[in-house]
């Protein structure tokens, strides 16, 4: 019998914790036992394994950070846009570094269709608008500032631009810049 209290969805949070706490790599259902003090058993008849445990955190991470980014994006048009979306990104990756590796778990494809990932482009491609790309260029737009984003937190959160100057934050700056100044097609300033 499963011990009072314990859900799916508590189950998940739990484990979106632990992931912050000790990285997602090392978070499994008997690390999650553990913390609730109970027999992994009981957490079977609400988890099947650590694979489902890791993609509801996945979900969770994707959920979190398409409302995140939908929030600062109201009202905000190109340069304010993207600077919104790539900070609400850099945030989220500095405040839930483990889901922040959650959300780039590879999901099965039915999963990631009825995930928040759809979201996630629809607001790039949102953003992207207001540079009026057309395809195949808002496609290629889409994966570029994706890869950047992703790339610089990567890079941000193993310490790779605390050894020297400028401070990351003015390359931050520096590299949205750049950006903006790309996408609508003129040299940077």
């Amino acid at each position: 019998m499963a011990r009072a209290g314990l859900t799916r969805e508590r189950l998940v949070r739990a484990g979106a914790e632990l992931a912050d706490e000790v990285g997602f790599e090392h978070v499994t259902v008997s690390e999650l036992a553990r913390r609730f003090d109970v027999k992994v058993a009981s957490l079977y008849s609400h988890l099947k394994n650590s694979r489902e445990l890791k993609t509801g955190i996945a979900l969770l991470a994707l959920e979190e950070l398409a409302d995140r980014a939908a929030d600062a994006l109201a009202g905000r048009a190109g340069k304010d846009a993207l600077d919104a979306f790539a900070n609400v990104y850099r945030d989220y990756a500095r405040e839930h570094p483990g889901r922040y590796t959650a959300a780039r778990l590879r999901l099965d494809p039915d999963t990631a269709a009825a995930s928040a990932g759809g979201r996630h482009a629809q607001m790039m491609r949102a953003i992207l608008r207001g540079y009026d790309l057309t395809e195949p260029e808002q496609t290629h737009a889409v994966r570029l500032l994706g890869s950047v984003f992703h790339g610089y937190v990567s890079l941000e959160a193993a310490g790779g631009f605390s050894h020297s100057a400028p401070d990351a934050q003015e390359s931050w700056a520096w590299i949205l810049d750049r950006l903006d100044a790309l996408l609508r097609g003129r040299p940077a300033g």
